[in-house]
């Protein structure tokens, strides 16, 4: 299990500031998507996502937040991965050039074999915002 907490890039601080302030009513464009990197990023830079193999983003579903977080409701199954080790996560939309809104760690960095899947169960995967 593992968080992400307040680690939001610096364009969805930017539009969680003026949605809560009324400046704009607009959400991201769903469904958000979970990216597997293998070198982290920060607020302003993505990091280094895992390609090759069948690698595909996963749909993230998660339930409306209590006490300021929420998770996966489902779970994020990445099939036939490549060879690599798996160091944290990112959280995109859907736009047709898709925004990244989250990204942050895993608790231990996980190595996976060429073919293998890559399993993040319901409820390991926490947002939240303090």
């Amino acid at each position: 299990m593992f968080t992400i907490s307040d680690n939001l890039s610096n364009t969805a601080e930017n539009r969680a500031l003026d949605f809560i302030n009324g400046l704009t009513s607009t959400a991201p464009t769903t469904p958000l998507k979970v990216a597997l990197v293998t070198a982290l990023g920060d607020d302003a830079t993505a990091g280094t996502e895992v390609t090759g193999g069948g690698y595909a983003r996963q749909t993230l579903t998660v339930a409306a937040a209590v006490n300021g977080a929420t998770s996966n409701s489902a779970d994020l199954v990445f099939t036939n991965m490549p060879g690599v080790t798996v160091v944290g996560v990112e959280i995109w939309d859907s736009a047709g050039t898709p925004v990244r809104l989250w990204y942050g760690p895993l608790t231990a960095s996980r190595t996976v074999n060429a073919g293998d899947d890559f399993k993040l169960v319901a409820g390991a995967l926490t947002l939240s915002l303090s």
